[in-house]
């Protein structure tokens, strides 16, 4: 999988991340041929090679005459469809882009996307800046981009509207839900123009990955700071993956007023939808309500969708989420016969280790009914017949269980029957949107 990692270790903006995108490889001329089809006249998208806090990096300035017009999303978009030499899909992202910005505008000034004016991010700077670094995000194509926790500064800034503290209303409103982190640094160290593309573009936020790095691009901004050098980072390679471990998303959410029929639908739709695993643990509120969890474990590529349907189907106000590692078996289909005829189940091991066959509940049962036996008859049958299979591949010497050209990757067709005994330690303000952390020891599917 091909990886991008933003390092914003002192902040982001626009011409810092189309800067860093150009020093890692990015063809520059295909960015300007983009640029210049907007039809800014005398608009031009210059380069250069400066030091800054003593490494190399490279700076993009654009040279534009002066300007005197405030512009509406409306006017923006118009110069995006017109462009002739900029890609369909980068002219959605760089609308993508825009529409953020609208949108958190309109909400810090009580306004709507239409009418609201856009000032720093309209100028014609910001407008390449944004439909620049569109451009070389999708020339890049890597399959996930992932960032740093961001440094929004400190103090306070000059705007159109006057004074204010940093991060600036409009990038304040961008910068929900993301991880902030703060530097001692006073100033502007993310940009509104900076928040809209990481909301865009970014597909989770966390440390740099386990990754082989190919290239290494550094975007200079302008500030000059006395301890530290400004600048982006950002690193392309592959992400290292393996079989045996990788990252899941856990989806909380509390509820005290959802009866079970429409809990148990939820479900239903979540593991539809892609859900790796769902699962309710009841638990005791304030207010001594008792009250349900609602968990779900998935790929960070099905969050939004999963959420989606938490809250559709729940009214909830909040959904936590927790990124976690996972260490798990390799697995692959595998087929054994009984008695009643074949069943299937999964093969399942951990680098040279002895495998460990599980029979599917669902076959299972199928054979049970079809025959007129007990269901843990079939399973024991079926389990039975798995170690005789590994005792004479033992005795022959010959084992040929993992030499199948299968997708490792089956994890949906697990009995979700949770008849375990659930530890949780719920030391905590039992508010909605609170972090509650449980300790699994029991998800099939790690």
């Amino acid at each position: 999988m091909r990886i991008a990692y933003l390092d914003c270790s002192t902040g982001i903006s626009g011409d810092m991340t189309l800067a860093a995108l150009i020093d890692a490889g990015v063809d520059v001329d295909r960015i300007r041929a983009g640029i210049d089809s907007l039809a800014l006249e005398g608009v031009q998208l210059l380069t250069e090679t400066v030091i800054k806090g003593g490494f190399r990096s490279t700076y993009v300035r654009v040279d534009h005459p002066e300007q005197h017009a405030h512009r509406h999303l409306g006017d923006i978009v118009k110069l995006i469809d017109g462009a002739a030499a900029i890609e369909p899909r980068q002219k959605a992202l760089a609308k993508e882009i825009f529409g953020h910005v609208a949108r958190a505008e309109a909400t810090v000034h009580g306004s709507t996307i239409d009418r609201v004016h856009f000032h720093e991010v309209g100028a014609i700077d910001s407008i390449v800046d944004i439909v620049g670094a569109a451009i070389a995000f999708d020339l890049l194509a890597a399959d996930q981009i992932v960032c740093s926790p961001i440094p929004t500064g400190r103090g306070q800034i000059k705007i159109d509207h006057g004074v204010c503290t940093v991060p600036a209303p409009g990038t304040a409103e961008l910068l929900k839900g993301i991880p902030l982190w703060d530097i001692p640094v006073q100033g502007e160290l993310t940009t509104p123009t900076g928040a809209a593309i990481i909301k865009t573009m970014v597909d989770r936020f966390d440390a740099l990955p386990e990754m082989t790095i190919e290239r290494i691009g550094y975007g200079a901004g302008t500030m000059e700071l006395p301890d530290r050098a400004n600048l982006l980072r950002v690193f392309v390679g592959t992400l290292r993956e393996s079989p045996e471990r990788d990252r899941v998303v856990i989806l909380e959410t509390n509820l005290d007023d959802v009866s079970g029929e429409i809990i148990g639908h939820t479900k239903q739709r979540l593991l539809a939808a892609g859900a790796l695993d769902v699962f309710s643990t009841p638990i005791q509120m304030k207010k001594d309500r008792p009250g349900v969890i609602v968990s779900v474990i998935c790929r960070p590529t099905e969050v939004e969708a999963l959420e989606q349907i938490i809250f559709d189907e729940t009214a909830t106000l909040g959904v936590r989420r927790h990124t976690v590692e996972r260490s798990k078996r390799s697995r692959q289909p595998h087929t054994v016969h009984t008695v009643w005829g074949d069943v299937q189940g999964k093969l399942a091991w951990r680098g040279g280790g002895q495998s460990v066959f599980t029979p599917e509940f669902d076959d299972c049962a199928r054979v049970a009914q079809e025959h007129g036996v007990a269901l843990r008859d079939v399973y024991r049958s079926a389990e039975a017949s798995f170690s005789q299979d590994v005792g004479a591949t033992a005795a022959t010497g010959h084992d040929h269980s993992h030499d199948h050209d299968h997708d490792h990757r089956h994890d949906h067709d697990h009995d979700h029957r949770h008849d375990h005994d659930h530890h949780h330690d719920h030391d905590h303000d039992h508010d909605h949107d609170h972090d509650h952390r449980h300790d699994h020891d029991h998800d099939h599917d790690g």
